[in-house]
């Protein structure tokens, strides 16, 4: 398995240097390499507005007692975008800035809670659930007396 992670590291590492000898070559180098930083530092401040927006809605909603699952799997994407835009590379790049747009991340909530047990989705889809629920009674025990 962990020659597979190598041959799988190796060609996107092949691509990723091909494409941005492509670019490079079309733009300049010096183009290309303010392109790659630009790209980061973009994504850097992008993933932490929409990050604290996401935090503050999950915050909202759990105040509201409502199921924040919607905004913990978006942000769960947008982390997942931000490190693909910190790698350097266009492929890279690209795939983060897909990642940040909002029908590219309803369609991945969707598939991730479609792949979720039946269990999970079923507590957490019902937003009269009453998170803090205190059950009063006695107990005694049989065996101390």
């Amino acid at each position: 398995m962990r020659v597979f992670g190598f041959i799988i590291f190796f060609i996107y590492a092949y691509f990723e240097v091909s494409f941005f000898i492509t670019v490079a070559d079309s733009i300049g180098v010096f183009l290309a390499l303010i392109g790659i930083i630009a790209t980061s530092i973009i994504g850097l401040s992008l993933i932490k507005k929409q990050g604290l927006r996401n935090l503050s809605i999950m915050q909202q909603k759990i105040a509201n007692q409502q199921s924040p699952k919607d905004e913990i799997i978006k942000s769960v994407s947008l982390l997942f975008a931000g490190f693909l835009l910190l790698i350097p590379g266009f492929l890279t790049d690209i795939l983060g800035a897909i990642m940040l747009i909002p029908r590219v991340q309803e369609y991945i909530v969707r598939f991730i809670i479609g792949k979720l047990p039946s269990k999970f989705y079923s507590f957490y889809s019902n937003s009269n659930t009453q998170m803090n629920d205190v059950i009063e009674g006695e107990f005694e025990r049989k065996g101390d007396e």
